[in-house]
């Protein structure tokens, strides 16, 4: 076993989190990860209200008895969604890992603390994650460039940020961005970490509740098949590089670039879902990290995190052997 702040604090066998991902983090997932020894997570805001998100917990408590967790993400919106009722329908379900991300979480950070939960913040930055820190977190996620979804304004890519983040906070924090395999844990490990964060791994699985053709599509994809949107926006996001992803860069690079509204219906989060449902990688737009360059099968959760482990010991053990006591003489 590899023990690390991350597996102690949250009783969990691997050092691995499934990441909060809108549309998959679902039951079947949240369950089969947690059951394999990482911590899995339902996403909040995947369910219509505070009540279906009690439903899926229970769902999910049907289908394991290991430690699982809510992510809840904070998105900028006109009409943003109950928040306050996700949270206190999670905490009142007995739940009592979180997984924050996005602006202004400190009520809801102050709000688990309360009820004596472990949070884990998603960051982009060393002086976000030092705010995070200050308002009582108990683990940082550290997001690297190389992340699907939201990886921020800065572009500093997860080895320098790592590194910094080992330099900078006090508490522990989880690598996320690019992970996918064990070489990936182990840099991480050696990086200061106390685990990893995958996303883009655990969605090309067998207990994903995404279409087989996009899980397919990610094995036959490489590193190369993301794109940024968004980036005029300061709103940047990495998805799959699909016909709707090069439609929305297209209108940004036009001379006066485009608004949201431009770029609303090409965007919609509904079309995204309908990718993974109907199985159509061109209906709209879907993220996926740079990690699909490391994905080359669609395993169990079981099957990924006894490799994952396995292989790590062995790295971590074939490191070990190059250090060399000198001779005294």
């Amino acid at each position: 076993m590899i023990t690390t702040a991350l597996t102690e604090l949250c009783g969990i066998r691997v050092p691995i989190v499934q990441g909060g991902m809108q549309w998959v983090g679902k039951p079947s997932l949240a369950a089969a990860v947690s059951d394999a020894g990482g911590l899995g997570i339902l996403t909040a805001l995947t369910q219509p209200s505070p009540e279906a998100l009690r439903e899926a917990i229970r769902e999910t408590r049907k289908l394991t008895d290991k430690p699982f967790g809510v992510n809840i993400t904070l998105l900028p919106s006109i009409n943003p969604p109950d928040y306050e009722g996700y949270a206190k329908a999670a905490v009142s379900e007995g739940i009592r890992i979180f997984e924050t991300a996005g602006n202004n979480p400190g009520p809801l950070i102050k709000f688990f603390k309360s009820k004596g939960c472990i949070v884990i913040h998603k960051c982009t930055t060393i002086r976000h994650a030092k705010s995070a820190e200050r308002m009582g977190v108990d683990v940082l996620s550290i997001d690297g460039f190389e992340c699907a979804g939201h990886p921020g304004e800065e572009d500093i890519g997860g080895v320098v940020l790592l590194a910094r983040a080992a330099q900078e906070l006090k508490i522990p924090y989880i690598a996320s961005g690019g992970f996918a395999d064990a070489r990936g844990l182990v840099a991480a490990l050696a990086l200061g970490a106390a685990g990893v964060n995958m996303g883009t791994r655990f969605m090309c699985t067998v207990e994903s509740p995404i279409h087989q053709t996009i899980k397919e599509k990610i094995v036959a994809s490489s590193e190369q098949d993301t794109v940024h949107i968004f980036r005029s926006l300061r709103n940047t996001a990495r998805v799959f590089r699909n016909k709707i992803a090069s439609e929305v860069v297209a209108l940004e690079r036009r001379p006066g670039g485009a608004k949201f509204e431009d770029l609303r219906e090409l965007v919609s989060g509904v079309r995204g879902r309908v990718v993974y449902e109907i199985g159509d990688p061109d209906y709209g737009i879907w993220t996926a990290g740079i990690a699909m360059g490391l994905i080359e099968d669609i395993p169990t959760c079981e099957e990924l995190l006894k490799r994952i482990e396995s292989e790590a010991e062995a790295e971590i053990e074939r490191m070990g052997r190059m250090v060399r006591v000198k001779s005294k003489l």
